[in-house]
């Protein structure tokens, strides 16, 4: 099952950028060479490292406390009856949640044993270096035992053969495969002597097992619909091609298949990169970016360091990039949403290695902001690879002693524009999240992991978003199946854009946006025709979506030209915008207010006017029962419908304008 619902952006980068930047040295024979003693060349350091003995616990003390209250208990046990819900019920993540936990206190167990050994500084009372190298080995093993390392939602064999339980013979290659594979190379790289001392044949077995169900599936197979081999490109592809890359350099000991599979992983990455385009936007927005760009950046990190700088990571692709998530900043901890993302940054991102990469290309304004938004400690949640590397990333040797990077504040950039997904953001002044934000998006309905939102708006006031993107719900069969469009968060008429004849958006490239007039940093100022969106012709219906610094208002501003009723739609127009917090309504005005929204603090809030004023006001709450929708907006989301009957003249000269001003 594919993470997409329509055709991958146009390539905007040069064709193959890494077989251009590397040519004969990235093949697989230039790579037996290459790859030669490429474990000690790496910057993660093996056990016994003093980096490790001098870890600040005010860091790691959260992990440390859930370590030791789950050592010794029962290991988490997903079953065949959680695998087979998916099948049978839609349900994802009571198999997902069991397997995640697993993995995740395995994290925990590594680096209570490398911040434990023996002697350290950092040594933990309770428990020893053995303690935890057992808690490891049983961590391990169980992973080798465990039926299937890919996650039942993207599991072939019941499409194949009808059955729920995973087919030994036929492993799938997926995300969750790839993870398994890579925790288990990390694992092996900093614990490998340690595990041969006390475990003997535990190396040998996880070796077996990441060749049987990674690797060999890896290189026999080209079906894959990850590899983009059909030109749509999305973010499985850096993910699993950069742990492949791991699970290659760390497990695999024979150094042809070692190289070859390098060589296919490199191929993999290069079509990656060819198809971003010029300005570095993610069509799947900031969340995805972390699991798609922010995967491919480690991949060319990790070649580097293998090949001792044989691969030069330092590619012109990368630049643009790295600016990307600071772009989509809005304040705090709130970031622009677009398709299946949540407007909160997650809190386990490793803003350490998007830091390293924004230094090396001194933009200040990304390792700025990548600084400022370092989480004070280290959750497992990350994944074995990147919770090591941020470890180390804590600590600088300064005399012998222990110190953490210095904070910053963030850029907090004034305008930015990304024309290859059509979004601009702006604010109303720089480096401060004081006062008014808007992201105006155009874009189509076929970009990946869409939702229906060509033409839609978000407006925060102080930094906290008051006129929404939903977001990311919980994912089930239906969220990348036929009908994901009537899971809510991903209908038009859930995102604050028009509705004229009361329609929903059409789903495909087709229906798009498109740019009547490029918008500028001194005058924030984004018209886009949105008929497309809708099956009508471009000038059936523009927006104008605006920031006016000086007066310190937003303004969006519909004009249609609509030419007669559609059979499937109403004789109204319907305009939506959809508020967080709290909405007090009044005549022709309404005032929208962070109380409700958690963690968002402050008092001052959106102040909304509109005309004509004689619009019929529609209220719609959307009460949340999802909990990832929950943890985001509170208890519910409010629909404000602006309703606006047809008659001759109005249909054909049309006019709608939303102003919005923070509150006194």
């Amino acid at each position: 099952m594919t993470p997409r619902t329509g055709a991958a952006l146009p390539a905007a980068t040069c064709v193959d950028p890494l077989a251009t930047a590397w040519g004969a040295a990235a093949s697989a024979s230039g790579l037996v060479s290459l790859l030669r003693g490429a474990r000690v060349r790496l910057e993660l350091p093996g056990a016994g490292d003093l980096r490790w003995h001098l870890a600040d616990a005010a860091v790691l003390g959260p992990l440390h406390e859930q370590a030791c209250d789950e050592r010794g208990n029962p290991w988490p046990q997903p079953l065949v009856s959680h695998y087979a819900r998916y099948f049978r019920d839609g349900n994802r993540t009571a198999y997902e949640a069991l397997v995640a936990a697993r993995q995740q206190r395995l994290t925990r167990a590594v680096v209570m044993a490398l911040v434990s050994d023996d002697g350290g500084p950092a040594s933990w009372a309770g428990a020893g270096r053995d303690a935890w190298l057992d808690e490891v080995i049983d961590g391990a093993y169980l992973l080798c035992e465990q039926s299937s390392w890919s996650w039942a939602a993207h599991d072939d064999v019941f499409t194949r053969s009808g059955e729920v339980v995973p087919d030994l013979g036929r492993p799938f290659l997926d995300l969750g495969a790839g993870e398994v594979a890579a925790q288990l190379a990390w694992l092996d790289h900093v614990l490998g002597a340690r595990l041969d001392e006390r475990a003997p044949g535990l190396r040998t077995r996880i070796r077996g097992e990441a060749v049987r169900r990674v690797i060999r599936p890896f290189l026999d197979r080209m079906d894959w619909h990850w590899l983009g081999l059909d030109g749509d490109v999305h973010n499985w592809n850096p993910w699993i091609h950069s742990n492949l890359i791991a699970a290659a350099l760390f497990l695999v000991d024979h150094p042809e298949t070692q190289a070859r599979t390098v060589a296919r992983c490199i191929e993999g990455l290069d079509r990656f990169f060819a198809s971003l385009p010029a300005d570095g936007a993610i069509d799947e927005g900031f969340a995805y970016w972390w699991n798609g760009a922010g995967r491919a950046l480690e991949g060319l990190a990790l070649l580097e360091q293998a090949t001792g700088g044989g691969l030069d990571a330092g590619l012109p692709v990368v630049r643009e990039l790295v600016a990307y998530p600071h772009r989509m900043h809005i304040g705090a901890n709130w970031f622009l949403n677009v398709a299946d993302g949540p407007a909160q940054a997650a809190s386990a991102l490793p803003w350490d290695m998007l830091h390293g990469w924004a230094v090396r290309l001194g933009d200040q304004d990304a390792a700025r902001h990548a600084a400022a938004m370092a989480a004070p400690r280290i959750e497992a949640a990350a994944g074995l690879g990147r919770v090591l590397h941020s470890l180390v990333a804590t600590v600088e040797e300064v005399g012998g002693e222990a110190g953490v990077k210095k904070a910053e504040t963030p850029p907090l950039v004034p305008f930015a524009w990304c024309p290859s997904v059509q979004i601009m953001v702006a604010r109303e002044a720089a480096g401060t999240s004081r006062g008014l934000f808007l992201a105006a998006k155009g874009g189509h309905n076929g970009e990946h992991h869409n939702h229906k939102d060509v033409g839609s708006v978000v407006v925060a006031a102080d930094g906290v978003p008051l006129l929404v993107d939903a977001g990311q719900p919980t994912y089930t069969a239906k969220t990348f199946g036929p009908d994901r469009y009537e899971i809510r968060a991903m209908q038009s008429a859930w995102h604050s854009v028009p509705a004229p004849f009361g329609l929903e958006q059409g789903a495909g490239r087709e229906y798009a946006a498109v740019v009547l007039a490029e918008p500028a940093p001194d005058g924030p100022t984004l018209e886009l025709a949105l008929g497309p969106a809708y099956g009508l012709r471009p000038d059936a219906w523009t927006r104008t979506s605006s920031l006016d610094r000086n007066a310190g208002k937003v303004v969006v501003a519909d004009r249609w030209d609509l030419d007669g009723a559609r059979d499937n739609g109403t004789s109204d127009v319907d305009i939506a915008y959809l508020a967080a917090g709290t909405v007090r309504l009044g005549q022709g005005a309404a005032t929208v207010l962070p109380a409700g929204i958690p963690g968002a603090g402050g008092t001052r809030g959106l102040a909304l006017r509109w005309e004509p004023a004689s619009a019929v006001v529609l209220v719609d709450e959307w009460t949340l029962d999802d909990p990832l929708l929950a943890s985001v907006w509170g208890e519910k989301l409010t629909r404000l419908r602006f309703r606006l009957p047809m008659t001759e003249k109005s249909r054909a000269a049309g006019a709608f304008t939303l102003t919005a001003e923070v509150t006194p």
